[in-house]
């Protein structure tokens, strides 16, 4: 595999760890806009643990995932006091002031950036990423994903049917910020280097809209649009001056049509049926 396959895929795996953090909180009718600094949160901690304490990776990355998760466990019991708008921007001003405190903190280099010793190859980027999507295909399967959807669907109706909303908010918002941390850890890991500059406010909206192409219906929506956003553009590179125009042109008509994404429940479901068919 050459060097550049492998960036690409890289970056693929970081995108489809990052849109099944924004996936969760969504699956619950949060849009959490500030994705990226759990993220931060992970790269930071685990890097600080690796260049400090001297830990090694494969325990300073989980504890850096973990850190993300309790952060938003804690911020998500007020947070999630609101509704809607104003959730996605609670969440937006939080990104921004978790970018900003790690972009002032000293002790991690600041604006300059912070190095980080241990090196995380791609092969376990790849494992992680793989990893990341049969937990969520578990979780898809379980009760949890069922009570997601019906606080999604009606709150007050699953209130009514015994479901704990305030509970099942937190829980997904708290798994998916320490999704995003786990990959901000591996992403410090793989390319020895932190700096703020990097998880801003265009990551969490990128990766939103990996999402929201994908499709919120299915748990194969998030892996689908993350794939499409990021080889789509390396196969458009041969026209380089024209390729994010078409790629934007698509994006916008492409919504416009489908504005409920590229996969859905109807279109999994008939995917389901044909397949014994076809084997058949």
């Amino acid at each position: 595999m050459s060097g550049y396959l492998t960036g690409v895929l890289v970056v693929l795996a970081f995108n489809v760890m990052a849109a099944y953090a924004v996936y969760l909180p969504l699956a619950a009718g949060q849009l959490n806009l500030g994705i990226a600094g759990f993220m931060a949160i992970g790269a930071y901690g685990s890097a600080f643990l690796t260049n400090e304490y001297m830990w090694p990776m494969w325990a300073a990355i989980p504890a850096g995932a973990l850190a993300a998760g309790l952060t938003g466990l804690l911020i998500g019991l007020p947070v999630l006091r609101t509704h809607g708008i104003y959730f996605a921007m609670a969440t937006f001003a939080l990104g921004q002031v978790i970018s900003a405190l790690f972009l002032n903190l000293e002790v991690v280099g600041g604006a300059a950036g912070y190095p980080v010793t241990d090196y995380a190859g791609p092969n376990v980027v790849f494992a992680a990423a793989a990893g990341v999507v049969v937990l969520m295909l578990y979780i898809s399967r379980t009760r949890f994903a069922l009570e997601l959807t019906a606080v999604k669907s009606d709150a007050t109706v699953a209130d009514l049917l015994g479901v704990p909303v305030r509970g099942m908010k937190v829980a997904a918002f708290a798994l998916g910020a320490m999704v995003a941390g786990f990959g901000g850890a591996l992403y410090a890991h793989h390319y020895n280097f932190v700096e703020a500059q990097h998880f801003n406010v265009l990551l969490s909206v990128f990766t939103v809209l990996y999402v929201l192409f994908g499709g919120t219906q299915t748990v194969w929506g998030p892996l689908v649009g993350a794939v499409f956003f990021t080889l789509v553009p390396e196969l458009l590179r041969a026209s380089d001056q024209w390729r994010y125009a078409v790629f934007a042109v698509f994006i916008i008509v492409f919504m416009a049509l489908r504005p409920q994404g590229l996969v859905t429940a109807a279109l999994f479901r008939l995917f389901r049926r044909r397949a014994p068919e076809a084997s058949s």
